[in-house]
């Protein structure tokens, strides 16, 4: 597979339409990677940034993603900051960078892919990785982003995200317990909590590891807001993970934060409509019975109370406390 450019330019940087790190020299190389046309016959673009450094043995390609979903931006900045980041370090190997995926839902401030086709629904997009090249609009996307983009050039990867709208996650991990590699990944995110996932269909981190490509999920706090902690403890467990490849020089740094790691997840979501305010706090143990929230009706009367179902650590709350029947309260870990 080559490398396939076309005869545009956009910003001072080359469109292609499929990518092949291992046909580029050694140095930085950014792109625009047009997946395909949108419903005004106009392209879709991702910025693509390629670091290629020198080629031993066992130098990895390692890919990070972000932008999957549209409103989780805090995954986003991490993804430009490890590019700053590369920018002043020598390379072994190859790293692609692909800060923002979701183009269109980005655009439209929502966390899903938006079709112009009236009879499809808003779309997403990590539930149906690797896509369909013969599907709709959004399976079209994701297939040439995958076939053409991502599969080709990994080794390992780290793709990038945040709590939807509404709700918050601290620096939380999702590893595949049973692939030894991305547990190590993992806990080199020196996170605040670690899921034990065996994946979903249509995930990327689960078509990654299916791929034979050891692959972690990152949780970077709550979506669309700018949390300048979450962003700088992520990139250095970006920075952690390629150290420990042998991607860059230098020690990897120990682990600076107790970590709950955990195989069971039990969400309490409201059963009438109101105001919940939490009652407790992300990283708080809480144990079974326990207050978790309360819900109030527009005129500021309680109506609801909301208890632990297990024992576990809190690892999401409602940041929104307007609550529909059936959204999220409060998240807990065990």
């Amino acid at each position: 597979m080559k490398t396939r450019y076309t005869d545009d330019v956009l910003q001072g940087h080359q469109v292609i339409t499929r990518l092949n790190v291992d046909e580029l020299p050694v140095g930085c190389h950014r792109f625009w990677f047009r997946p395909q046309e949108n419903g005004i016959g106009q392209s879709w673009h991702l910025p693509v940034v390629v670091y290629r450094g020198e080629q031993t043995a066992n130098a990895p390609k390692v890919m990070i993603t972000a932008g999957v979903h549209g409103d989780e931006l805090n995954g986003v900045i991490t993804a430009q900051k490890i590019i700053q980041h590369l920018a002043e370090q020598a390379v072994v190997g190859t790293v692609v960078i692909v800060p923002t995926v979701n183009v269109s839902g980005m655009l439209m401030h929502t966390r899903d892919f938006i079709l112009s086709d009236p009879d499809a629904s808003p779309t997403n997009l990590n539930r149906i990785f690797p896509g369909n090249p013969e599907g709709d609009a959004a399976q079209r996307y994701i297939a040439s982003i995958w076939y053409d983009l991502l599969a080709p050039n990994a080794d390992i990867a780290v793709d990038l995200h945040t709590q939807t709208r509404g709700a918050a996650y601290p620096l939380y991990v999702f590893a595949d317990y049973r692939i030894p590699q991305t547990v190590k990944m993992a806990r080199l995110m020196n996170p605040d909590c670690i899921f034990d996932d065996p994946g979903d269909d249509g995930v990327l981190e689960t078509v990654w590891n299916r791929s034979g490509v050891p692959s972690i999920t990152v949780e970077v706090g709550a979506g669309k807001v700018l949390q300048p902690d979450m962003i700088a403890r992520s990139v250095d467990g970006v920075i952690n993970i390629l150290k420990s490849e042998g991607v860059l020089e230098g020690g990897v740094s120990q682990p600076q934060y107790e970590c709950y790691e955990g195989k069971k997840i039990f969400t309490v979501r409201a059963t009438l409509g109101g105001f919940a305010l939490p009652q407790v706090e992300i990283g708080d143990r809480v144990e079974i019975g326990q207050l978790v929230a309360v819900q109030y009706d527009s005129f500021g009367d309680e109506i609801q109370r909301y208890h632990a179902p297990a024992s576990g650590y809190v690892l999401s709350v409602n940041l929104d406390p307007m609550r529909e029947p059936g959204t999220l309260l409060v998240r807990l870990i065990q």
